[in-house]
This record gives structure tokens, sequence and C-alpha cells, in this order.
């Protein structure tokens, strides 16, 4: 097999790879490829959606998993299915939700691929219900370093499970997820949404829905400052009884150009949130609409990302503890008025608890996820959200991540060094890298 030079972005475009990728058609194609030399490492690539550097291997090799995505085996009475890595959330819903089956958890994008989802341990708009990605799968396999197939799951090769649920790819190369679907009713939701007038109202909204509602999302306008900062629109969704609103979503618009830089500035971008949050009646409103709509609205706009223009953009997403939530998000989202980043999204959501890999981003306590288009001097207002985010005993999510300090990910994700004995067992001679895991010192620059 064939490896071609070709240059890779992660989805907000600012972080770029020019790296030697290769396609494998079958699973057993992957230890043939592991066998030739990498002078730089290698690291999976799946649907290309994660943010930042995860996925990038810049002077390396990359292996695009976008073919391996074969539905192995389906059990209709349990639920449980087996598939291949390159599999997305959009085929899993084309093909199961007619026939009354869900994806149990699934991120706010369906491009994203099943061994991207495990890699990353994405979680939804349900995660204190469900858990993540991570919590719902029964066994994988991979591909090590040395050529080997093994199984991992939680009582066979609890450690090496525990290092890939979230191990941003580092432990092998996924071929196969084991995980199960959940029955549901019909293909729809029962969706309300409502005004929230600033962060406080938004937290006792959150209060009165997480046990409540089976999905919670809020938006948030981000440039909102002094009595509004953290005004919003909450929404909340049930599954439905039956298919009572629209067939199937929209057709999706395609963002066909880069927009000028100078398209996305403080004006335009507070004129966009005014209207947004007016859209919704004083009174909030109910609707049923297809599941696909509200778990992946942004999927309406092909290309959306270059909204941003040719600099791309980065996103800022962090957890905060229950305890320290309410000032740490505060503080967040005044330094990101501040700095008035014209971002027009920007998402507010709880979850529910730890996840089963030890560099799992999910804490108990509440998400917020801010773009940022790519300008002279943004990286200054992220390093003031670190600290915020340090302060507070939160984290920063690394699938979403281009800039946080190697010091400061050590200090969020602390069972890191556990994470590092299980690499050095399992990829002894360092084969799998990224740029990410240079970047933030999780694995060394040798070869």
């Amino acid at each position: 097999m064939r490896w071609k030079s070709q240059t890779l972005t992660g989805w907000g475009r600012s972080s770029q790879a020019t790296v030697e990728a290769a396609r494998p058609e079958r699973s057993a194609d992957i230890a043939t490829l592991l066998a030739e030399p990498a002078g730089h490492g290698l690291i999976a690539h799946g649907g290309g959606r994660s943010y930042g550097d995860v996925a990038l291997n810049d002077g390396g090799r990359v292996l695009l998993t976008e073919r391996l995505d074969r539905l192995v085996a389906f059990d209709p009475k349990s639920g449980e299915l087996v598939c291949e890595p390159g599999v997305t959330f959009a085929e899993l819903m084309r093909v199961f939700l007619p026939r009354g089956y869900a994806v149990p958890v699934t991120p706010g994008t369906a491009f994203a691929t099943i061994g991207g989802a495990v890699a990353t341990d994405v979680h939804g708009k349900n995660h204190d219900r469900a858990g993540g990605f991570g919590d719902q799968v029964a066994w994988l396999e991979l591909v090590l370093a040395s050529g080997e197939t093994v199984r991992a799951s939680p009582t066979e090769r609890p450690e090496l499970f525990a290092a890939t649920i979230g191990g941003m790819g580092l432990t092998g190369i996924i071929v196969a997820i084991c995980f199960r679907l959940v029955r549901v009713p019909s293909r729809s939701l029962q969706v309300e949404e409502r005004r929230i007038g600033d962060l406080d109202g938004f937290f006792a909204a959150f209060d009165e829905v997480r046990d409540t509602a089976t999905f919670s999302v809020g938006w948030i306008d981000a440039l909102a400052r002094g009595r509004r900062l953290g005004r919003g629109i909450l929404e909340t969704a049930d599954h439905a009884e039956a298919d009572t609103g629209p067939a199937a979503p929209d057709r999706a618009h395609r963002v066909p150009f880069d927009l000028p830089g100078m398209a996305l500035n403080s004006v335009t971008v507070a004129a966009f949130n005014a209207a947004y949050y007016r859209r919704v009646p004083a009174a909030g409103r109910r609707s049923v609409m297809p599941a696909e709509r509200f778990f992946y609205p942004l999927d309406a706009i092909e290309d959306w990302n270059r909204l941003y223009g040719r600099r791309g953009f980065y996103q800022f997403q962090c957890v905060i503890p229950e305890a320290g939530a309410r000032d740490g998000i505060r503080l967040v989202l005044e330094a990101a008025a501040a700095a008035r980043g014209a971002s027009f999204l920007a998402v507010l959501k709880t979850l529910g608890g730890e996840g089963r890999g030890l560099l799992s981003f999910p804490l108990r306590g509440h998400t917020l996820a801010i773009d940022f288009p790519r300008r002279s001097g943004i990286e200054e207002f992220f390093e003031e959200f670190e600290r915020i985010v340090l302060d507070h005993g939160g984290r920063v999510y690394a699938a979403k991540d281009a800039l946080v300090s190697p010091e400061g990910f050590a200090r969020m994700y602390p069972r890191l060094a556990e994470f590092r004995a299980i690499l050095a067992e399992a990829d002894p001679q360092g084969r799998f890298r990224s740029d990410l895991a240079r970047r933030l010192g999780i694995v060394g620059e040798r070869s």
C-alpha cells in the first residue's frame, strides 16, 4: 500500500500538518503498514472533526480510517453492535433510527467516526443520564505497535482499555468496537426552548432539568456583558412517542468559500446573537423535530468552519466541577466578552461524572465551549482561560484544544503518569505519535 503526501488540518483549520497518508481498505492491512519504518511516528485519522492537532502528525505518517467503515454484526434483541472505526454517526442514524434504535451517546456532529468517539471519549447532550461514549463500549479491538491485534474491555486487559478510552489514538489503531444501541419509540424528539436572561438563570434552569429531561443544552451569547452576561437559550428534549414532526432534516446548505476576516467582527456577531436570542418567543416554545436536527444543528451548514475565514478558529472547551462552576464559568465568560472575540458559538452543558478513560474529559459539573476566530493576540486570552480553569479545579478538552500548555494539561489530568506507564508497555518504541501528544508532552520526540 502506497503512502501519499498530503496536507491535513483540524476542523478549526488553525492546526495544519504535512503528512504521509495511507488509506487501508481492510483492518488486516494495518499490521503490514505498521511494519514499515515511520521516522516521525504514526497516528490514526478518522472524520477530521477534532478541532485542533489531536489527529495530526506533521512530518510523520497518518493512517486514514474512512474506508474501515463496515457494520460487522448486530443483535436486534440486545441492540449490541460491532462496527469498524470509520463508521460515522450519520451512517448509524441512517441505518438504525428508522428501525427504532439510536446511538446512546452522540457528539455535536454526525460526521465524527466511532473510532474517533472512542479515542476522544465524546459526550453528548445527555451526559447526566448516559455518561460518555466510552461508558457504552463493551469491548474493542486494536492493533498494537507490534502488529498484534488484541481485545480490551473492562475485564480483559482493563489497563489498556482505560488508556484507549479517551487516549487520543496513542495506544494503537482501533479496528473494532462493540457497544449497545438503545430502543427509541420514534426518530423524533419533543423539544422545548426557552430564553434564559443571565448566567444565574442558566444554573437555576439546569438544576431544574438535569434530572428530568433526557437531553439538555444551552446556547450562550458570549458577547453579552453586565447584567446580561450568560444570557441565552436553553433547549431540552425527550424522545417523542410518534413522528408527528417533519420527516427528515432540511438539506444542508454549503459555505462555498472562506469568508473574509472582516466579516466576523463584534458588530456583526452581536447583531446575530441578538437575533438568535429573540428567535425564541419570550414565553418559550415546544416542537417536534427529527433527532438529527436537535443533535447536529451545525451539520445543516456544510463546511461551516469556513465562516471563520482562511486563518480558521480555536475552540476553548472546559469543564469546571460543580462547587466552583458558577464562579469559574462567569470568569471565563467575562474574559471572553472582554476579548471581543466575535464568537457566535458558545455552548453550556452539564456533565454527570468522570469517564472510564485515564484521560477522559468529563467531571461532574458544567462544561462551556466557545469558538474564537484566529487572530493576533487571541493566544493571550487562552492563557487567561487556562488559568481560570486551573484555579477552579477544571480541565480543558484535548479533542478541541490547540493551545493549552503541557504544564497545565498535566495538572488537569492527574492520571497522566499512569497513562504514560501503560504507553511505555504497549508501545515501547513510541510508534504512535501526534502533534498534540508532542505539544502537551504526553510523548517525547523519539521516533
